[in-house]
């Protein structure tokens, strides 16, 4: 089976050491074993994505000596492939729309007289709109309530059944996705979430290995359930470590991590970088985040 890999930015930011330090291993381990290497660019949140950012992510891969094969793929262009699936999930009454808002969850945890349930993404949802009536839900929508989509978690859990996967970092490992609660697939803002998304498009891309963070480790878990439940293809995944900027913080874009293009505009030479980071190095000042 040939190996294919991905690198999945999202254009709202420039990239930072550690997308290289994660587009590099997938680049290479696809090119070692004479399989292919795809870039998809993850523009789906149309109010932070932004074009210039396209073009930085392009120009970084091509500074750090990346290529990658066919033409880049946008998410914006699949909107298509992520509705079938929200369909197809809706027919078998998996989901559910909500219209909280933020303030809405928040106020409805402060009531709540028991502990809130939190999970590997922060306090889960509360099941505010989880416990509407049918007729109710059908009013709003026809009223034209702005609403998300959310994965009736039990329901689907009961469905899948018990869920593995392999980590070839971390291991095998047992899904636990019930953790996280009733997930959101569709945003209001965006047709789909980052979840629903990434699992439709690792699998139309026949992507055999998922080379990311270790921070979207536990992620794989509802990754795994999504390809349970569309019937799709569970790629191996390699969950790499994680890297921290010179102010000890994980690098991260809202922190405003040192970015590859400022590293560029400095003379820096990327294939030289790229080549430090292959080797397991770090330019001064970077080093492993902490677990």
């Amino acid at each position: 089976m040939t190996l294919v890999t991905r690198f999945a930015p999202s254009p709202t930011g420039a990239l930072h050491l550690g997308h290289a330090f994660s587009a590099i291993q997938a680049h290479d381990r696809a090119r070692d074993a004479g399989g292919r290497f795809l870039l998809r660019i993850e523009d789906i949140d149309g109010t932070r994505s932004r074009e210039e950012h396209v073009q930085g992510i392009v120009d970084d891969l091509g500074w750090l000596g990346l290529t990658w094969d066919g033409a880049a793929v946008r998410q914006s262009d699949r909107l298509a492939l992520y509705e079938d699936a929200l369909a197809r999930l809706r027919a078998r009454n998996l989901l559910y729309p909500c219209f909280c808002t933020r303030a809405d969850i928040a106020r409805e945890i402060a009531q709540s007289v028991s502990a809130p349930h939190h999970g590997p993404d922060g306090t889960c949802y509360p099941g505010t709109c989880r416990r509407l009536s049918g007729e109710e839900r059908a009013a709003r929508i026809a009223a034209g309530m702005p609403h998300a989509w959310r994965l009736t978690m039990d329901a689907a859990v009961a469905v899948a059944g018990p869920l593995r996967w392999t980590d070839a970092i971390a291991g095998p490992q047992e899904a636990d996705p019930a953790a996280f609660g009733d997930i959101v697939l569709a945003r209001k803002d965006a047709p789909a979430s980052y979840h629903l998304a990434v699992t439709i498009d690792d699998a139309a891309q026949g992507v055999t290995e998922v080379v990311r963070g270790a921070d979207l480790l536990r992620a794989t878990d509802i990754h795994r359930l999504l390809q349970a439940l569309l019937a799709l293809p569970t790629p191996d995944y390699r969950h790499h470590r994680l890297l921290a900027g010179p102010d000890g913080k994980r690098l991260a874009k809202r922190d405003r991590a040192p970015t590859l293009a400022a590293l560029r505009d400095a003379g820096e030479d990327g294939r030289a970088l790229a080549n430090l980071l292959r080797r397991g190095a770090l330019p001064t000042g970077f080093a492993d985040a902490k677990a």
